[in-house]
């Protein structure tokens, strides 16, 4: 009797299970990177095969790089920026011209698309930044609900949030001066936590084979 309720308890959980998850069965653990905001939390993954972006960010984080770095570029309908050790300081209008002293290299994959939830490196333009480096710390989250993928094969994507997509409009939406800047910072909190794949999978209906939420 009692091996009958324990097979039924395992039937329904399956049931309950994203189909995505079951059939995908990753293994190993994997980080999900939780960006702390006053307007709520954005969990995000990053990606195996944009090695140097992923192990970059990992790092930038752990050491508590972006704690107190701001959003400091918002358009709504577009993305949201952030990760520029120029927003911890006093003077907003060298906001965007930060770094950490270094670029990675482009790791542009056409398999990674600039779809919503989309997170991707900043850059200098093509005529000082020919071979598409990316910033060592800048980053942009896409807001858009379509997209925008006439950035695709143009910036590095290296990750997608799995949840707080919400939280990621409703930054895109705060007030703003003329160069895009919040009027209030918004200011981040980074940290990292090890999780096995097929957790965050069934947790977020995240599908690691094809990279996307499944919502």
């Amino acid at each position: 009797m009692r091996l009958l309720k324990s097979i039924a308890i395992v039937a329904v959980m399956m049931m309950l299970w994203p189909a995505a998850v079951l059939a995908q069965k990753p293994k190993g653990k994997d980080q999900l990177v939780t960006i702390e905001t006053p307007q709520g939390e954005i969990k995000l993954i990053l990606f195996d095969d944009t090695p140097q972006h992923k192990e970059n960010f990992l790092k930038l984080a752990r050491e508590g790089f972006y704690d107190g770095t701001t959003f400091h570029r918002v358009i709504d309908g577009f993305m949201i920026q952030g990760g520029d050790p120029n927003t911890k300081d006093s003077e907003p209008r060298n906001d965007g011209a930060g770094s950490p002293g270094y670029t990675v290299p482009a790791e542009i994959n056409p398999a990674h698309k600039h779809v919503r939830g989309a997170v991707a490196a900043a850059r200098q333009d093509d005529r000082v930044n020919p071979s598409k480096a990316s910033s060592g710390s800048q980053f942009y989250i896409v807001e858009n609900q379509q997209g925008t993928p006439m950035l695709d094969g143009v910036y590095t994507v290296f990750g997608q949030v799995v949840d707080g997509l919400d939280v990621v409009d409703k930054i895109a939406e705060q007030p703003k001066d003329g160069r895009d800047r919040p009027l209030s910072d918004i200011k981040m909190k980074v940290k990292v936590e090890n999780m096995r794949k097929r957790k965050i999978a069934r947790k977020y209906d995240y599908d690691y084979n094809t990279q996307t939420l499944q919502k």
